[in-house]
């Protein structure tokens, strides 16, 4: 999910608090979490309409979905199907401020071949155990104030809590990072969080894995 600008997000959310140092609130998402991942997806042009479905769904029924709210009303039956959490969200003094996306790999369509390569040397019998961190996103406001990191944390102790094998993420190579790629993660954030390097399908993406076991 990308950044659509802050013109959008100031009008909506007004000024924001700043994060303390015992961190932000994180917590799983299940169907009782929908209201607040609704108030923060809301206010932004692009989480409004992508819902974290991106690498649910194919590229078509994800461009359908952007138009029709489809992608919205995916999320939110997957999420009260009572399975594994859609992710974790971060709050600050109550208000919804960050997100990130994880689950079995076998969640993601585009961990099966036909929309991404980036995962394509990764060993499949481990899909339905092996977590995926796929997507990250803070309000402007909030960032560099260590949400990203505790949304990690938050991400690893679920997938432990779940029973994975491993959890890994995709996040942009190097220390340049493009505003077109913010919303996959940096590669020294995992490695600061003691995720390895286990593969560099292109000299952009880096794939980070932290083992559970």
């Amino acid at each position: 999910m990308r950044d659509a600008g802050r013109a959008d997000e100031s009008s909506y959310f007004g000024s924001v608090p700043r994060v303390d140092a015992a961190g932000p609130d994180t917590r799983p998402v299940g169907p009782d979490d929908l209201a607040d991942v609704a108030t923060l997806f809301d206010g932004q042009r692009n989480t409004r309409h992508c819902w974290c479905m991106a690498f649910c769904v194919s590229r078509r029924q994800f461009a359908v979905g952007w138009l029709t709210g489809g992608n919205r009303h995916r999320f939110e039956a997957m999420a009260a199907s009572g399975g594994t959490p859609m992710g974790i969200l971060a709050s600050v003094s109550g208000e919804p401020v960050g997100w990130c996306a994880c689950g079995p790999r076998s969640r993601y369509a585009a961990t099966d071949g036909g929309r991404s390569k980036v995962l394509r040397d990764r060993e499949r019998n481990e899909d339905d155990i092996v977590w995926l961190l796929p997507c990250l996103f803070v309000r402007a406001g909030f960032r560099g104030q260590g949400v990203t990191h505790a949304l990690i944390r938050a991400a690893v102790e679920l997938a432990r809590s779940e029973g994975a094998l491993a959890i890994e993420g995709w996040p942009t190579a190097g220390s340049d990072r493009g505003s077109a790629d913010a919303f996959l993660g940096r590669e020294r954030v995992f490695g600061d969080l003691g995720f390895s390097c286990v593969g560099r399908p292109t000299p952009q993406r880096a794939i980070m894995r932290f083992e559970l076991t």
